[in-house]
């Protein structure tokens, strides 16, 4: 068809002489675009025909739900959006891109070595106990511990034959079973799964490691460790310690020394691919573990042998709920043996939780008769007495609002020497010489002989035991004081008095750790405790020669005495407080000397608490006594003095006179107190 001139495009004018139509369209009739779709014709404005307009018709609605289309007519504009958001995404790359390799690059590069680093400990060696001459008491020695990787051991190959053939979990079970020490069944799910950490086994020989390490088990590695070894075993187990299952100290010297005896971990820093094996060339840095110290003790190993093995002996002849044996220089005050029992192996110290602490530090009991050589000693330092004085000894006494007091076994009225008191261990004669003195004098003197105090070695366990001040002690009390009874000690205490007569009335707190090793191949001595002055040297000596009565025929302990020595000591036989039953149950025996008597060199103590078959400290700690006191002198080479003892002086050589004013007798009936 010829498009007329005049008529729009997509529109057709009909012919001149077509009937029923007109040769112009009519106002308001639609039109057609060039998309395709229609549109109403505008009305001509002004005249022609001269009739009026139609009104044009309203657009027709956008059908319901239909989504509107932007843009989508014009590419130019589509496309200039699509470029502006590719080179927003690209700029924020490259902003980002130079943030990380500009700006933030070393702190980039340190994040992602950091998660490829691997630190490995390097623990210290722990420092070895050893007694004065050297011999090992606690030492250690190296081992592994096993681990695995379980996602590497199916890789595991070995050579079987001529080739190489993939055995997996099950070849490594069955390789490694022998060296670990544990089953195929029980081994193999334990290399099975998903786990990349897994302990296998603990303190494994550096012998083994290598041989397991040989086998070349894809994801088995191993990290170093050490095991405590204790070579006397039970023999100085709760003196000496041990190592709890965490490697931290449990006890004994071990908590004591910890500080030197530990030494400092070391490190290994490497950077280790994902199968976390170390990556050749890559940072590796070393940082030794600094060993620890040891320490020499003043401990002699084979005399502290000997007295555990004696009183454990001791302890189950006479069915005792316990019992200890301390053995010092009389002159240094270092202790050479401390024995405990029962006792526990340190080696394997989860067997046995009762018996950790050494009870010569731990255990406080009231001493006794043994407690009256202080009571002695005050009395002949403040001149209330001599050796001689004669001391009249009723059968009974009464102090205290009435209070009955009374000797361990009835007798008739003695005329005993003040020596003949000590050695006879008369209670009422004690009470009689030391009430002449005041409660604070005798507290005082309590106290320079070390009571109610600790001994300054802070040893795990030690209990300074218990000392009322006077003004705190109740009627009966300021007399029980005087033979033992109303005050605890411990058996350290205990010993420290004898030493402190022993050695010309001088008290040297006792030490037990010699010296530390510097880490340079010598030695550094531990600081000397300080010496207390209790008593004069005339009043020990005086007090030496009375304690060698009761070792003889009329004292209390000739079971003690050592053939070819002179022994002085004293013996202990008191009411035990058992905090159980809130109340006294059973005894504690106890004795303690030292030798040679002219000469002290040692002291031993000796105590068992609640003894069944016999309870007296002369017939059941005598005998020890006298067999670790013998084995020390043998084994510390002291030699016997080869001189005489003196005669000692029980009962005076003539009846005193009724009205001698020395004499000291009981204060007549109705007198005030004193």
């Amino acid at each position: 068809m010829t498009q007329t001139r005049g008529t729009r495009p997509g529109t057709a004018r009909p012919s001149a002489g077509a009937k029923g139509t007109s040769s112009r369209a009519k106002p308001g009739a639609a039109r057609v675009r060039r998309d395709g779709t229609s549109a109403q014709r505008r009305p001509a404005s002004g005249g022609g025909t001269g009739r009026p307009r139609a009104k044009a018709a309203p657009p027709p609605r956008r059908p319901a739900g239909k989504p509107v289309q932007l843009g989508g007519g014009n590419p130019r504009r589509r496309m200039r959006t699509m470029t502006i958001a590719v080179l927003f995404v690209f700029s924020i790359f490259g902003a980002q891109l130079l943030r990380l390799q500009g700006f933030d690059a070393a702190a980039v590069s340190k994040d992602a070595q950091s998660s490829r680093t691997t630190t490995v400990a390097l623990p210290a060696m722990r420092g070895s106990i050893v007694d004065r001459d050297g011999t090992i008491l606690a030492s250690s020695v190296e081992r592994r511990t096993v681990t695995v990787d379980q996602t590497a051991v199916p890789e595991y190959t070995k050579t079987v034959g001529k080739e190489r053939v993939k055995v997996g979990v099950e070849g490594a079970a069955k390789d490694l079973s022998p060296l670990l020490g544990i089953p195929v069944d029980k081994l193999t799910p334990m290399l099975d799964g998903k786990e990349r950490y897994r302990i296998l086994a603990k303190n494994i020989t550096p012998l083994n490691w290598r041989k397991i390490a040989a086998l070349g088990v894809n994801g088995i590695y191993s990290e170093p460790t050490s095991d405590r070894t204790y070579p006397t075993s039970t023999a100085a187990a709760s003196l000496v310690g041990f190592l709890q299952a965490d490697g931290t100290a449990g006890g004994g010297l071990e908590v004591l020394m910890d500080k030197s005896l530990k030494g400092k971990a070391g490190k290994t820093i490497f950077e280790a691919s994902q199968d976390g094996k170390p990556i050749p060339n890559a940072r590796q840095d070393t940082i030794n573990s600094v060993p620890g110290k040891d320490v020499r003790l003043t401990i002699d190993s084979d005399l502290q042998w000997y007295a555990q093995n004696a009183v454990a002996q001791k302890v189950r002849e006479t069915k005792a709920l316990s019992g200890s044996v301390v053995a010092l220089n009389a002159k240094t005050g270092e202790l050479l043996a401390v024995a405990s029992y029962p006792t526990f192996d340190p080696n394997q110290p989860g067997q046995s939780s009762d018996n950790w602490t050494n009870k010569a530090w731990s255990d406080v009991y009231e001493p006794g008769s043994t407690a009256k050589v202080m009571t002695a000693a005050a009395a002949l330092e403040e001149k209330v007495v001599t050796p001689s004085t004669v001391v009249e000894v009723p059968n009974r006494i009464y102090r205290a609002d009435n209070k009955e007091f009374k000797d361990s076994h009835d007798h008739a009225t003695l005329n005993l020497t003040f020596t003949g008191v000590l050695a006879q261990s008369s209670n009422i004669g004690t009470v009689l010489v030391g009430e002449k003195m005041q409660p604070q004098t005798l507290y005082d003197y309590y106290r320079k002989f070390g009571l109610g105090q600790t001994s300054g070695m802070d040893f795990p366990g030690e209990s300074p035991g218990l000392l009322a001040k006077p003004q705190d002690w109740n009627g009966s009390q300021r007399y029980t004081v005087m033979y033992g009874q109303g005050l605890s000690v411990n058996a350290l205490q205990a010993a420290g008095v004898f030493q402190t007569i022993a050695n010309g009335g001088v008290r040297i707190p006792p030490r037990i750790v010699a010296d530390v090793s510097d880490g340079n191949g010598g030695w550094t001595a531990a600081p000397e405790p300080k010496p207390v002055q209790v008593v004069s040297q005339d009043t020990a000596a005086k007090l030496r020669d009375m304690l060698e009565g009761v070792v003889g025929k009329e004292g209390t302990a000739p079971e003690a005495k050592i053939p070819g020595y002179r022994v002085a000591g004293k013996t202990g036989t008191a009411d035990r407080y058992d905090a159980k039953v809130g109340g006294y149950s059973g005894k504690t025996a106890s004795f303690i000397g030292f030798a040679p008597a002219d000469d002290p060199q040692i002291v031993v103590a000796v105590t068992l608490q609640r003894p069944i078959k016999g309870y007296f400290g002369g017939s059941v700690a005598g005998p020890v006594f006298k067999d670790v006191m013998t084995y020390a002198l043998q084994e510390q080479k002291v030699p016997p003095t080869g001189t005489k003892a003196p005669v000692a002086q029980i009962t005076p050589k003539t009846p005193p006179a009724k009205n001698d004013p020395a004499v000291i007798r009981d204060r007549p009936t109705g007198t005030t107190k004193r």
